[in-house]
């Protein structure tokens, strides 16, 4: 299934809709346009939840190292499926777009998810608020990214090659929080050596997919 995510072509449903060309086929049908950091967490809330009318379509995850390309890749998404579906999903924070994904949501009649980033909305948006005013300096890690800590965040800041510069980009962090999604000692182990290979105190909060699930079972009238 995620090598199906992983694979597909970028604005292709993972669950297409087969139609016979009916106006009546996209009645109900919801596509949901994710980051694919988020993809294993919204195929399993599908799942889970028998959500069967849900597609979903994945833009790259590494996208968040060029955050002002996201909103044009959205908006030329939305307009590739807006015909075939009868509402659009888009499972993105503000992502460091500065409101212009907002703005293309706007412009589109689509709406995302509430929050910041992920990690606001996978720990409730005045919870993550409350977090930052406890500790600043907080580098945080998802089940995503403590499963890809090596290509998403070691090789783009250039860490293997040039390891000194650690000290210097980490200087004033003061700890590594892992927001675990699933309970998963694999990954809880990979997250403690994300954080000992930053040199950084390691804590760990357990938050479940927080706002995602609520986000994902509204329907078009709700």
């Amino acid at each position: 299934m995620f090598k199906e995510a992983a694979e597909m072509l970028v604005g292709e449903p993972l669950f297409p809709v087969e139609t016979d060309g009916s106006a009546d086929d996209k009645v109900g049908r919801v596509l949901v346009i994710a980051c694919g950091a988020l993809a294993r967490e919204i195929v399993a809330i599908r799942e889970k939840n028998r959500l069967d009318h849900l597609d979903i379509t994945c833009l790259p995850a590494k996208l968040h190292n060029t955050p002002d390309k996201i909103p044009e890749e959205v908006r030329r998404t939305i307009l590739k499926n807006a015909d075939t579906y009868s509402d659009i999903l888009v499972a993105y924070g503000d992502c460091g777009t500065g409101g212009l994904l907002d703005r293309v949501l706007e412009e589109t009649g689509t709406r995302r998810i509430e929050g910041a980033h992920c990690y606001a909305f996978f720990t409730g948006i005045d919870e993550f608020d409350q977090m930052e005013d406890d500790q600043l300096g907080t580098f945080y890690l998802t089940d995503f990214l403590a499963r890809h800590f090596q290509t998403m965040v070691i090789e783009p800041l250039g860490l293997d090659w040039h390891p000194h510069l650690r000290d210097m980009y980490f200087a004033h962090y003061t700890r590594v929080l892992y927001l675990a999604q699933t309970d998963d000692p694999a990954l809880e182990d990979a997250a403690r050596r994300a954080a000992d290979r930053l040199g950084l105190p390691f804590e760990m909060r357990r938050t479940g997919y927080g706002l995602l699930k609520p986000f994902l079972g509204k329907g078009p009238a709700d």
